[in-house]
């Protein structure tokens, strides 16, 4: 039997988990409605909000199932290890990837469509668009419209593309896939 430590424990998970659940919802840019009817109401709009507020648990495979509905990977539709507060062991060095300083004028970041990047097609295409969902993974940005690359980026971007990193805003811009520069 369950202590109250524990059903509260599992309470404030749950909560968690439904706050991914919103966020990443309204990254989409979707309304409970829009979910159900999108999905063909397999995630009904009322259990969906209690999901998303903690009143109620979601099994391993219908979470899989919202993941692949929103196109996201699975263990972004999971709280952190910050969010739960659980440290790392001081053995683990925390690297920075959100640095937004920028040491050169020229350093302005480079917005791509991402719809734009899917239908790039060719070896060139697919590894543009596996390095780009790499970014949304790592930055939790699901939005799937547009992805701003900064200028640490643009040196794997330029590797893709075969070019200098220089040269990676006038080559995406001549393929169609620089939406602000």
């Amino acid at each position: 039997m369950d202590t109250d430590a524990e059903v509260e424990r599992d309470n404030g998970y749950a909560a968690k988990v439904g706050a991914r659940l919103r966020s990443i919802r309204r990254q989409k840019h979707l309304s409970l409605q829009d979910v159900e009817a999108a999905s063909d109401h397999e995630f009904k709009a009322s259990v969906l909000g209690a999901y998303e507020r903690g009143e109620r648990a979601i099994s391993v495979p219908r979470l899989q199932r919202l993941a692949r509905f929103y196109r996201v990977p699975v263990d972004q539709m999971l709280p952190s290890d910050d969010e739960l507060g659980i440290r790392s062991s001081g053995d683990e060095q925390i690297v920075d990837l959100t640095d937004r300083s920028r040491s050169r004028r020229d350093d302005r970041p480079v917005t791509i469509d991402l719809g734009a990047v899917e239908q790039l097609g060719g070896q060139e295409g697919e590894m543009l668009a596996r390095y780009l969902r790499m970014i949304q993974v790592q930055r939790g940005d699901y939005n799937g419209r547009m992805l701003t690359i900064r200028r640490e980026d643009l040196r794997a971007v330029a590797c893709i593309l075969d070019c200098h990193p220089d040269q990676v805003p006038a080559r995406l811009d001549s393929l169609g896939l620089c939406l602000v520069r």
